[in-house]
């Protein structure tokens, strides 16, 4: 690899521990410093750490390897993320910041779950921790894979090398800094990937002589590519299921704990209109650059004569087209997604495991510094556990992203919609649909089944059913109790306050 690369890469690595170092002089020691920040985000930096956690490594190789084998009917995912992620802002990212600190000053998901529903048997934020640690033990190894590609594809170093490199770095800043780095890097990656998906479509279509030569040779390769309607992969069209299933990632936003923490800790109510604006911006333009960059990169691979893995299209054309010097900081922009979801997701699963298991259980009076420590140990265990799974190198990313988007989409996406929008919910009906969200996913995923000849994952997005059955079993399990006392109270003067935000 070239020097200039190597600089890229180098001022990259330098400027997010310098971000993490800078985090860590300005936190405060406090719980709610180290995991939200003190609540003080700004929307601009709530928006783009929010984007930048939410696409992670598979905007810059997952989304483009599936448009570079499907076509444009894998577009339909990112239909229906760009509704979900507004429809988050819209429902979920005010009520929320309000709910949260009236909620008895919640830092985390189950620990809301717990106050919202005045839970003193803890069985709520226990049940909520497991379901984070597992589907994030999915969701963070999808990232630590796509670093040790990246590693292996562009360095010539070891899978395994690139694993404990880019999980090393991601560490380091987050181990110090908490949430405040995590959400400033993210900024700062979230930047890169925007520049980055904005350029390397551009080159690639420049390369093949302008949009409507990009388009012929795209056609040239296979017609059925620009058909939203046909999976160029198979040949066969999109069945009315098969579409649903791909706009229904949409659905899995309003579960995600390290998107929907954002909100948590955005400075007012008042700054999440400014946040939604950049952030949806933000968002269209880089999914857009990702889908691009899948197809027109594979017309530009065809060229070539060559043949390479579709998730490495994006890496294989910012070394083919790019000086080496411009080359890093492409490679730096597909670190940075990979570095800002890993580390959210560490944090967000440290935090469960600090607050919701060790404080919860075995330290109830811990002083703050006790737990701030407490927090970065569980950065570190979890990192080692993301690294022994990511050792299984055959899963794809998409595939491994999917199943812990569904997870979380099914097991908490219902219970926060309901939990902000429905004043008698109980916490029975609560429980209930936590349990039943998640474990749908997961048989679902593994279940021995067939429908037409197809898994029933493969037949239908287990997010879907995963959905569904949870919000039944919210709706019906509310009709059957009462709230337990003070939580009518507090919902009462949930609203009142939403209104006077309005």
């Amino acid at each position: 690899m070239a020097t200039e690369t190597l600089i890229s890469l180098g001022i990259y690595f330098a400027a997010m521990l310098a971000i993490g170092l800078f985090s860590f002089k300005q936190t405060d020691t406090s719980v709610e410093g180290y995991m939200l920040g003190g609540r003080q985000l700004g929307p601009a930096v709530t928006a783009l750490s929010a984007g930048a956690s939410d696409m992670s490594g598979w905007m810059l190789m997952g989304l483009p390897g599936a448009m570079y084998v499907s076509g444009l009917s894998a577009s339909w995912i990112a239909v229906g993320l760009v509704f979900g992620a507004l429809a988050n802002y819209l429902l979920v990212a005010p009520r929320l910041r309000i709910y949260t600190e009236m909620a008895n000053n919640a830092v985390t998901l189950p620990d809301y779950f717990e106050n919202r529903f005045a839970d003193n048997s803890h069985i709520l934020r226990v049940i909520a921790s497991v379901v984070i640690v597992v589907f994030f033990t999915l969701y963070t190894s999808s990232g630590v894979v796509a670093g040790g590609k990246l590693f292996e594809t562009s360095f010539g170093l070891s899978y395994e090398t690139g694993l404990y490199v880019t999980t090393g770095v991601v560490v380091a800043y987050t181990l110090f800094g908490g949430f405040m780095a995590v959400s400033i890097t993210d900024f700062v990656q979230g930047c890169i990937m925007f520049i980055s998906l904005v350029m390397v479509p551009a080159v690639v279509i420049f390369e093949l002589g302008g949009l409507s030569d990009a388009v012929s040779a795209v056609k040239a390769i296979d017609p059925t590519l620009f058909s939203p309607f046909t999976d160029a992969r198979t040949g066969s069209s999109l069945s009315l299921i098969g579409m649903l299933s791909l706009m229904a990632w949409g659905l899995g936003y309003f579960g995600q704990p390290h998107i929907i923490v954002r909100f948590m800790a955005i400075r007012s109510v008042s700054d999440v209109p400014k946040a939604r604006n950049i952030g949806m911006s933000w968002m269209l333009v880089s999914i857009v650059g990702a889908l691009m960059t899948g197809l027109f990169g594979l017309a530009f691979v065809t060229r070539q004569g060559e043949s390479i893995d579709p998730e490495t299209v994006f890496i294989y054309l910012s070394q083919l087209l790019f000086h080496p010097l411009v080359g890093g900081f492409l490679l730096a922009a597909i670190l940075a997604a990979i570095m800002s979801t890993i580390s959210s997701q560490l944090l967000v699963t440290s935090s469960s495991l600090t607050s919701d298991f060790y404080q919860t259980f075995l330290r109830r009076n811990a002083s703050d510094r006790e737990l701030v420590v407490a927090g970065r140990l569980s950065v570190v265990i979890v990192a080692l556990v993301a690294i022994y799974l990511a050792y299984d190198r055959n899963s794809t990313i998409l595939s491994l992203v999917s199943n812990a988007w569904a997870g979380f989409g099914a097991a908490f996406g219902p219970l926060v919609l309901f939990s902000l929008f429905k004043r008698d919910m109980t916490r029975r009906a609560a429980l209930g649909g936590m349990v039943v969200g998640a474990a749908t996913v997961l048989l679902w995923i593994y279940l021995p089944l067939q429908i037409d000849g197809q898994s029933l994952s493969n037949w239908m997005y287990e997010i879907v059913p995963g959905f569904i059955l949870s919000s039944i079993t919210i709706m019906v399990m509310s009709k059957s109790g009462t709230p337990r006392n003070g939580v009518v109270e507090i919902y009462d003067a949930f609203k009142k306050q939403l209104s006077a935000h309005k």
